[in-house]
């Protein structure tokens, strides 16, 4: 019987960034450093977590840095959430989506946290070890289907609930800057 090769690779498969501004320098910058070399854009950006601060703060276990340090990407196509964002009557105004090969980043400054959002919650909920998954080829294949439980939660969004379109899709977090040259296209 051929043995398995379980030695760790970089991870295949796509990811996906939106770009909500437009882009300055040749990286892709986490919120921390935006504050010292684009102050406008992090005030813009920091705005998306008026009443939820305490986010930037939370610790990303496996990378051991904080929430501000990492840059986020997700394993499925953005555009699904959109649509069923807007089908709730919502305005969804989104960028150009950036793709990038997984294997283009080091697996050691990456991983995968597991997001939920507790119906009528305000953030998602905080993360614990058991939310963290290694940048594999097997975990991006694992999570890369927008499950039922996040669309239902958007198609009904009221007027007045918390948008969170990624709130229940896992989040693939790389510590540090990316370069765009990674990105294709």
């Amino acid at each position: 019987m051929p043995s398995l090769d379980l030695t760790p690779r970089r991870a295949q498969g796509a990811l996906f960034h939106t770009q909500t501004t437009e882009p300055r320098g040749d990286q892709l910058l986490p919120l921390g450093m935006l504050r010292e070399r684009h102050p406008d854009l992090h005030a813009r950006h920091v705005a998306k977590y008026a009443g939820r601060e305490h986010r930037l703060r939370e610790r990303v276990l496996p990378l051991d840095c904080a929430w501000s340090d990492v840059v986020f990407f997700t394993p499925l196509d953005p555009t699904v959430l959109f649509a069923a964002a807007r089908a709730a009557g919502r305005q969804v105004a989104h960028g150009p989506i950036r793709t990038l090969d997984a294997a283009r980043l080091d697996p050691e400054r990456c991983c995968v946290r597991l997001m939920r959002v507790t119906p009528g919650a305000a953030t998602a909920d905080p993360g614990t070890e058991d939310d963290y998954l290694p940048l594999s080829t097997a975990t991006l294949r694992a999570v890369r289907e927008v499950t039922d439980r996040a669309l239902e939660r958007l198609r009904t969004l009221g007027p007045h609930d918390p948008l969170l379109l990624f709130g229940d899709v896992p989040h693939v977090l790389h510590r540090g800057p990316v370069p765009f040259r990674l990105f294709q296209g």
